[in-house]
């Protein structure tokens, strides 16, 4: 059994470390309702912008209008953008993802390639020997639209250059504090007829029928909005992300100061008990001292 001062100095540490933990899931409590507000305060602009993306595609002969949305009859490769963080201490949130990606791609049939956002899942894909053609890191803290425009210019470039032939999106949906889920999606060619995903479902959002005028003309304006939408489904994706991943750090930090709270009163409890058999111990060994001197 260890002694009196191992105890004490093992309190100290679980006790220092639960003080660390504390104030990291302080800062994620506040840097998550940070995420949720910024995730919230796109969806306006994201929900007029599917609705007119909708209403321009949903034309005749969709598949001539632009080449984003021109499905491919005998595709060949894949890419996927995949969304993780670039720091740990957040549970299992970055495996989660990975594992659910490496589940969905691992055996399809078709070549398939990475864009990476996050070192986590970089280095994940590294390890299992995945192709890579690029990565982002070091994204902001709070991270704007012109922050993350390359990623999605790069989707959309690989994809018209013909290098790949469909783009998915693999983020984790934030669903609540408690609950986040990894999802997958097609980011081109774009699916209109889709209902999943946050930004996806934004097409349900009103069922009234809307009329438009083209300035100057449907062609340009495909031109423009297409490649910008897309963009800005992996900003939305982003920005998912981000605030599942304050989430589960808040969650998994908040397990680890209990466990470690724990861990210090049955520690205390137990140097307890070693001091009081110590004392005990010297107790006996007076008592015995002063039998044998009177005898």
């Amino acid at each position: 059994m260890a002694n009196a001062r191992e105890f004490r100095l093992r309190i100290r540490s679980v006790k220092n470390i639960a003080q660390v933990t504390r104030a990291l899931q302080a800062v994620s409590a506040s840097k998550v309702r940070k995420a949720m507000q910024a995730m919230l305060n796109t969806r306006p602009y994201a929900t007029k912008a599917w609705q007119v993306l909708t209403h321009i595609a949903g034309q005749p002969g969709r598949a001539s209008l632009h080449p984003l949305l021109t499905p491919r009859p005998n595709p060949k490769s894949v890419m996927v953008v995949l969304v993780t963080g670039d720091r740990g201490l957040a549970g299992a949130y970055n495996s989660n993802v990975v594992r659910f990606c490496m589940q969905q791609f691992n055996q399809h049939p078709l070549a398939v390639r990475y864009i990476t956002v996050g070192r986590k899942g970089r280095d994940m894909l590294l390890r299992r020997r995945k192709t890579i053609v690029a990565e982002f890191s070091n994204l902001p803290a709070a991270p704007t639209f012109t922050d993350v425009s390359a990623i999605g210019r790069m989707a959309v470039d690989e994809f018209l250059m013909g290098n790949a032939d469909r783009v998915y999106l693999v983020y984790t949906d934030f669903v609540n504090m408690v609950k986040q889920t990894p999802v997958v999606k097609q980011l081109l060619p774009l699916e209109l007829d889709s209902g999943e995903g946050r930004v996806m479902s934004f097409a349900t959002a009103s069922r009234t029928p809307a009329a438009y005028t083209y300035e100057p003309g449907e062609t340009e304006i495909l031109d423009e909005i297409v490649p910008r939408f897309t963009a800005l489904q992996v900003f939305q994706a982003i920005l998912e992300s981000l605030a599942s991943e304050h989430a589960a750090r808040m969650v998994a930090m908040k397990n680890a100061t209990d466990s470690a709270t724990d861990l210090a009163a049955e520690l205390q409890l137990e140097y307890n008990n070693a001091r009081q058999q110590s004392i005990t111990n010297e107790m006996l060994d007076i008592v015995g001292g002063a039998n044998a001197l009177g005898d």
